[in-house]
């Protein structure tokens, strides 16, 4: 859905939240001008909208299980209202720990911080087919490279706090253990949906192992990384699919060629910054 969004963007989401019921749990807004201080008149522009229970919320924050909103919520957004709930509240921190967990897990050893934020900023485009297709191949980047202090903002404490990770600021690097025990306890705090997810990608027909003993084998194989990112787009794959359906049947046929058209040519466009 969408609303026309007015000049002073506080006065937009005000707009947008008056269309809603009061006792809202969460609204956020994201994308290129959240974060932008002053810009052109934004009279002729439309803010599309979505809206979610609490509860099913919770459960994408915590489980992952189309890491659709999760995955919003893991990059940069501008809280725009939100009450006191303590579970929406731990459930929102938890989604940006289990995301720097699964990064971790698909990192070497060594690695920047410019390489962490890239890896969370991705994770819930991994198996999305509008990233072969529509998107621009360096919308990760995109994301990434111009709000470094953003990321930092978001994900330093979290990274301060762990134990996994040797964490030098001033530096921007990281150190993480790759030990089998090391990636082990990774493993074990992913969430819910993702654990079973592998356990599923690795585990032979006929064996039915539980997902420990499966996470146990993840842990000791080399290409421990490469077996979490099949996780992931065994996730994100069918939801991004139900999703674009979706907006075609809420959108209407026409508006939804027009945006794809869009997407297409902002993808031409990223190819030939890069072969230029």
């Amino acid at each position: 859905m969408a609303l026309q969004a007015l000049q002073s963007s506080g006065v937009a989401f005000r707009k947008i939240l008056s269309h809603f019921p009061e006792e809202l749990s969460l609204a956020f807004a994201y994308g290129s001008g959240v974060y932008r201080q002053a810009g052109p008149s934004s009279d002729q522009k439309l803010i599309k909208y979505g809206v979610i229970s609490t509860s099913v919320l919770i459960e994408d924050l915590l489980n992952w299980n189309n890491l659709y909103i999760a995955g919003r919520l893991q990059k940069l957004v501008k809280i725009v209202a939100m009450n006191e709930d303590v579970a929406l509240r731990s459930a929102l921190d938890q989604n940006l720990k289990s995301a720097v967990t699964a990064a971790f897990l698909m990192l070497p050893e060594s690695f920047s911080e410019e390489d962490l934020f890239t890896e969370i900023a991705g994770l819930s485009y991994s198996g999305d087919f509008r990233m072969v297709v529509g998107e621009d191949k360096a919308k990760v980047l995109n994301i990434v490279k111009p709000n470094m202090a953003h990321f930092r903002d978001l994900y330093g404490r979290i990274l301060q706090e762990s134990p996994q990770v040797v964490y030098q600021a001033q530096q921007g690097s990281l150190e993480i253990d790759k030990s089998p025990e090391g990636q082990f306890t990774q493993l074990m705090t992913l969430p819910k949906t993702l654990q079973q997810q592998i356990n599923h990608i690795m585990d032979p027909p006929g064996k039915n192992r539980d997902v420990e003993e499966t996470l146990f084998q993840v842990a000791h194989d080399p290409d421990c990384g490469n077996v979490v990112r099949l996780g992931l787009a065994a996730i994100v794959r069918p939801s991004s699919i139900r999703q674009s359906t979706k907006g075609i049947l809420t959108a209407g046929l026409k508006k939804s060629v027009v945006y794809s058209s869009l997407k297409l040519r902002k993808m031409w466009k990223g190819w030939l910054r890069k072969t230029s």
